[in-house]
This record gives C-alpha cells, structure tokens and sequence, in this order.
C-alpha cells in the first residue's frame, strides 16, 4: 500500500534556526527572486525555441539538428540533478544557488560568442547542469522561505516562472533575434542572468540542507508505487508537449504561414495561457490532483492533434495554442504535486526526481520531434504529441487510486 511506502519517510524534521520568520517583505523578495531564478533557466532552456530557424540557418544545419540545442539540456539536466544534489551533501543551499545561476550566466556568454555550432552545444551542456543542479533545490524551497499559510501561494510564484519565460522570454528573444541578431538574444539573457545572481544573494538568506538528497534516499523514493506513477505520467505527459512545443516556431512559419512579428505574437498569447494554467492548476491539484493532471494532458491532446489538422487557419492555430498554453501551464503543478505527495519527508529528493525525469523526457521529446520533422513534417510532429498525449490521459484514468492518488 502506498501508506505503507510513504511511512519509510519521516515528517520534516523541525525548521532550523536560519529558517526563522523573517519580516513579509523580505521573506517574499527571497520568493520572488527564486522564481527569477527559474525564470532566467527556463527561459535560456528554451530561447532556441523562438531562434531555431535562425540558428539552424546561420550554421547551415537541419531543423531536426537545431533541435539539440533542446535536447543536450534536458540531458544533461536529467544527470546532474541526483548527482549534484547528492554531491552536495551539508553544504548550504544559498551559495549553490548562486553557483548555479552564475554558470548559466558563463554558458549564455559563450552561445553569444560561439563561431561554430560546437560550441553553441557546449554551452546547453552548461546549461543542463545549471537546470540540474538549480531545479533540484529550488523547486522546494517555498516552504522554507514564508510562513506555513502562504506555502502555496510562494509555490506557485516559483513556478509561474515556467511560463513566465515563455510569455516574456522566449518571445522577448524571438524578437531580439529578428531584430540584432539571434547572439544579441543570448548576450541580453547572460546580462539579465547576473543581475538575478545579485538578488539571489541580497535576498536568500542561509539554507542548510533539512534532508539532503543522497543516493539512499533517491533509491528509496524510486520504490514507492506513487513515485513510480508520477515518474510515468510525468514522462508521457512532457513527451507529447516537447515532442511537438520544440518546433512550434516551424509549425506557424510553414502551415499557417505567419511572419516572424506574428509568430513572436502566438508565443506571447500562448505564455500568458500558461501564467493562467499555472495558478489555475495551484488552486486545483490540492483538491483533485487526479482531475487537474488528467485535464492537463487531455487539452494538450486537443490542442496538438487540432493544430495538425486545422493549423492552416491562422486564427484558428492562435486560439489552440491558447488551449495548449493553459493546458501545459498546470504540468509542472501537477507534477511536482505528485512527487510531493510521493514522500512528504523527503522534499528534496521528490524535486531531484521531478526535474531529473522532467528534463529527461524534455531531451527525449526534442529528440524525438527531431526525427518526425526531418522524416516527415511539422504537421505530423504535432499529431504525434497528441497520440501521446492521449495515452498519458488513459495513464491518469487508470490505477490512480491504487497508488494513493485520489482526487
């Protein structure tokens, strides 16, 4: 039973001396400059994104090549997040935070000067070990930073910075790269990455590790039924977005044949969807996780296969990306939520999981899309992640109360 397996981890032990109440001011500022911080990192994730064509163009490579820059991170990523956080041992979260933030900084200024396409890829490789290692404690940090009653609004400004970097990021890079160039793009976000390392370190105050996320503990978490149903949700539930989300910007420039202004336009409209989705889903998944993940998945399903079949209508592409917006705005709530809820006396651990398999699958959609757009079209990677999507809605619907996932 999953009462059973969760009994395996002990309740939080008692909050340390630095995580002592601080005036509201302060303790928000702390917030909102973690949210910063996963703002500049998804937002660096996926500026290639809006940039692809560009990029590809510039180095004479194929879409389905471009699209590494998407997926070297989301492996990368994947890797470092149990085996930094494990490395890391008693060491205070505060100056990791900072190192990890200042590397992706380093990793923005060498995609801004790179005279080959190597390099480009040696920089997302600095910045999946950034996302590793940032994700991993970030990610549960809300309820050290405020008061036990505000623990799920902190939480869901953290993760409104997910698609925060799509309404204001990617877009903001798309027409950065149209407009001085796609390096002038990657050269604004090292400079804006350096001034969020400076907030984080006015702002955070000392966080030594409450129960470090070891290899023992990573192991133990992996065995618990619910953590394996969140891991396989999760998987096919990112499959099926990133699968087809990585080749957006050539789906709305070959099929409804948009301009490069509108197309900065749908990714605006498509990233404020999400900021919807995000808070929508942080006041469901509470009350009923099941119904929050499996709406989620469904919309992505709808809105994917339509876009497959009716993303020649111009008007028609903008009203389902607003669909797949909200729809991918609640994903990261969901999941997390899960793998919470998987071993509420191991946060840490349940974020290392959550970002080891979100960004693995992150690498494996690139990937995959990859290969469907070079075989085929970018019409048909879309109808690929809606199939996938259907399967992660049959996955919802069934077992869920097995595994103690109710709702």
């Amino acid at each position: 039973m999953a009462t059973a397996a969760l009994s395996r981890f002990p309740s939080p032990p008692p909050a340390a001396p630095t995580d002592a109440p601080r005036s509201p001011f302060v303790s928000w500022l702390a917030v909102v400059s973690v949210a910063l911080g996963i703002f500049v990192i998804v937002t660096t994730e996926i500026l290639p994104i809006g940039l692809l064509t560009t990029i590809g163009t510039d180095f004479t490579v194929s879409e389905g090549t471009a699209g590494l820059m998407m997926a070297l991170p989301g492996v990368l990523a994947a890797v470092s997040a149990p085996l930094v956080t494990s490395a890391l041992g008693t060491t205070d979260r505060r100056p990791v935070l900072a190192a990890f933030v200042l590397l992706l900084a380093v990793a923005n200024f060498l995609a801004a000067a790179a005279p080959s396409y190597w390099l480009v890829l040696v920089s997302r490789v600095l910045v999946g070990i950034s996302i590793g290692g940032f994700w991993s404690v970030g990610a549960g940090l809300a309820a050290r930073l405020v008061p036990a009653a505000s623990v799920g609004r902190a939480t869901a400004v953290i993760f409104s910075a997910v698609p925060l970097g799509s309404v204001l990021g990617v877009p903001l890079g798309t027409y950065i790269g149209s407009t001085a160039g796609w390096r002038v793009a990657f050269l604004t976000m090292a400079l804006l990455t350096l001034t969020v390392l400076t907030l984080l370190l006015l702002a955070l105050p000392p966080l030594p590790p409450q129960r470090p996320a070891n290899l023992s503990v990573l192991g133990d978490l992996l065995r618990t039924p619910a953590t394996r149903y969140a891991l396989a949700v999760t998987f096919l539930v990112v499959l099926a977005h990133f699968g087809a989300y990585t080749y957006v910007t050539p789906f709305l420039e070959q099929v409804p044949r948009l301009d490069p202004d509108l197309v900065t336009g749908c990714l605006l409209i498509y990233g404020a969807a999400g900021i919807a989705g995000t808070f929508l889903a942080g006041s469901a998944v509470s009350r009923a996780p099941r119904a929050a993940f499996g709406c989620a998945a469904a919309l992505i399903a709808v809105a994917t296969l339509a876009l497959s079949v009716f993303g020649h209508w111009g008007v028609g592409a903008v009203a389902l990306l607003i669909v797949w917006g909200v729809a991918y705005g609640a994903v990261p709530v969901c999941s997390q939520t899960w793998f919470a809820r998987a071993a509420p006396g191991a946060t840490e651990a349940s974020s290392v999981l959550f970002t080891s398999s979100f960004q693995a699958t992150i690498a494996l959609g690139a990937l995959a899309g990859g290969t469907v757009v070079d075989h085929a079209s970018t019409s048909a990677v879309m109808a690929a992640g809606g199939a996938t999507a259907i399967v992660a809605v049959a996955v919802v619907g069934v077992g869920v109360r097995r595994v103690g996932v109710v709702g």
